[in-house]
Parts: structure tokens; sequence; C-alpha cells
């Protein structure tokens, strides 16, 4: 177990550095465990990762960390098995990836429209061209924008800022949902929720659930690109893309909750546990990925370690905006090329909240094509 301190365990260095706790309890193995505010078993190996998500009975959502945000706290992310599988069967279809090609031009628009001139913090305008992909690829902007950025702006604080609830913002919302949701286009994903039961929630957790995990990772993804410019081909960015994921993987931490006694090996876990997955540690483990700290797309070309790679998720609850979110990062990407890229001051280290982030401003320079 990792150094602890007296009475509180773990609970201070969670609530201030997670990461180097994450990495001390990997150094003296791949399941270890914390002193949480409950018992806590913590693991990052393949093995693990399978254990752990490939078993909804088993281990459970509700209980565990996932519902701490208010904007995460509703629809299929907090549906248990059985009524789990349903519910992403009527959801699946709209995000599938032929589903979402069609928004290729709309996503398009917006991020040549937005293309800054100049230095630039990658942070903050991945922030603002995502809300604004949100709005015109849901609803086709008739959502109105200063709204939407109200309402994600939370998920951009330090904790324990996303985890406040906010009862008037949340009403607004849905009222705003409630007339956007009929109103949208119907070639706008907002169709696939209309006659949904419980759809407005499920749109307004899919907005949440796709707001600043897309942002941080397109805000490292410019940043790697500045440095290396022939990444940005048709042929190479996706190799990008899963590179920045692995390092950076914005759900950095997943969590579920045993809900009977059971094992992993040698392991008792008792009925009530947390249990822990971390994509982090699972990405940067040098068994499975040589020289995990280096920013190597190659490494792509080649197959990968199963259940050793899991950025959305993995199982039956992979995350169901995966193939929009890599549409997204590189279309946006594609905006780009042509144009001259670089890096002016940055701090890429990752920081942990309720998603990875960059720990400082990432300044870069663009020069749009003539």
């Amino acid at each position: 177990m990792p150094r602890s301190q007296p009475v509180i365990g773990h609970l201070g260095r969670w609530g201030r550095h997670p990461l180097p706790l994450l990495e001390e309890g990997a150094g003296l193995g791949p399941v270890f465990g914390l002193r949480l505010w409950r018992e806590t078993v913590v693991g990052y190996s393949p093995d693990w990762n399978r254990f752990v998500l490939g078993d909804l009975e088993l281990f459970r959502s509700r209980g565990s960390m996932s519902g701490l945000s208010p904007h995460l706290a509703a629809g299929v992310v907090q549906t248990e098995a059985p009524q789990h599988r349903q519910r992403r069967a009527e959801l699946n279809p709209p995000f599938a990836r032929r589903s979402i090609a069609g928004l290729r031009p709309r996503i398009r628009e917006v991020a040549e429209r937005a293309l800054p001139s100049g230095e630039f913090d990658a942070v903050a305008w991945s922030a603002a061209v995502v809300r604004q992909i949100l709005s015109a690829t849901f609803f086709g902007d008739v959502l109105p924008g200063p709204l939407l950025a109200r309402f994600l702006r939370p998920l951009d604080t330090a904790l324990p800022g996303p985890l406040l609830r906010r009862p008037v913002l949340f009403g607004r919302m849905n009222r705003a949902l409630a007339r956007a949701l009929p109103a949208a286009p119907d070639d706008c994903l907002a169709a696939a929720f209309r006659d949904l039961p419980g759809g407005l929630d499920e749109v307004r957790v899919a907005l949440s659930a796709g707001y600043d995990t897309t942002a941080h990772t397109l805000a490292w993804l410019l940043y790697h690109v500045a440095a290396r410019p022939d990444l940005n081909t048709a042929e190479l960015r996706p190799l990008a893309v899963n590179e920045v994921l692995r390092l950076y993987p914005a759900g950095w931490l997943g969590s579920r909750r045993a809900a009977r006694d059971t094992a992993f090996g040698d392991l008792p876990i008792a009925r009530g546990t947390l249990v822990l997955y971390s994509p982090y540690l699972t990405h940067r483990d040098p068994g499975l990925w040589p020289e995990p700290h280096e920013f190597r797309p190659e490494r792509f070309a080649g197959p990968l370690p199963a259940w050793g790679f899991l950025p959305f998720a993995a199982g039956e609850r992979t995350c169901l905006g995966s193939a929009y979110a890599r549409l997204v990062l590189d279309t946006v990407l594609e905006a780009f090329a042509g144009g001259r890229l670089g890096v002016v001051a940055a701090d890429p280290s990752p920081k942990a909240g309720i998603t990875l982030a960059p720990a400082g401003p990432l300044i870069l320079r663009h020069a749009p094509r003539a």
C-alpha cells in the first residue's frame, strides 16, 4: 500500500495529487489498496481491466465515483445491467462511425471559421471550439450558445467545482433542451433523442461527457502536432490521435462497486469495495508500451495489447461517443493542415481532476495557409 497519513489514510494525497499516489501504488504491483472513504482496490493490468470491465452484474456503477458529478449522474451512465444493454442498443446506432460520418462537413465548417491566427492558448481555444461543435452537431445551433457555455463551465473548474449541485442552472438547461430538441434539424444528433424516454437527460449527459474530455485531448493533440507537423496527414492523424489518447486518457480513472464478494486471483474483494481501474497507469506500463512516456505515434501502426488500450473504457460500457470524439479530433486537426503551427511555451504535463487536463497553458502560434 502506498505511503499514507494517520487517520485520513490516502485521502489527503488523493485530493491534492492523485497521479503520484497512483504511480507510487503501481510501483508496488499491478494491484494495490488505498485507504479512501471506503475500502478501495486499484489495478491496471490487462487481466484486471478485463475482470472489472467484463462483468456488469458483478461490478456496478451506482455507488462508485461515476455519479459524483451532477453533469454525469443520469442517463445511460447510471443505468445498470440488465437494463443497460437495452439502453445502449437504443443509443448506439446514431453514434456509430457510419452514422456520424455525415457530421464531418459541419465540424469542418466550425473549425475553419474558428481557426486562430498568431499566438493562442490551445486549451482555451479547444474548449471554445468544442462547445461550438457540440452545438452545431447536436442541435444545428438552435441551443443558445451562452447558456451551453455556462452549463459546461463548471467542468473546467478545479475540484470540488465540478461536483457541486447547481439546480437553477440545470433547470435552465433542461428547459432550453426541451425547446431545442424538437426544433433541431433532422440531420443533427438531437433527432436520436427526441422520442426516446428520458431523452432529455441522455442528451444533457452526452453534451457533458463530450465536452472537456474532447477539448483537453484536442489541446494536447495540437501541441504535439505543432512539434511534429509531419503528423498532420490523413494517414498519420489517426496514429497521432491514438498516441495522445494513450498518454493523456481523459478518463484517467474508472470506478465500480463490487455487488457481491468476489476475488481476483488470491485477492479477496468484499461486497461494497470500491474497485478502480486506471487507463493512465495501463497506458504507461512499460510492460505493455515500450518507452511509455515518449510520444511515439508510430507504435500504433502495430497490434494493440488486448485490454491494454482503453481511452474510452472497454467492454459493454465503452464510451458511447468514442467514434464521435475521434471524428471531431481528426476533422479539427485536418483544418490546420496547410498552415504553420508551432510551440511558443507550454506545460503539457497532466493534471488530474474529473478528467485529465494540461497542467499549464499550451501557447502555440498558427499562421493560416494563404
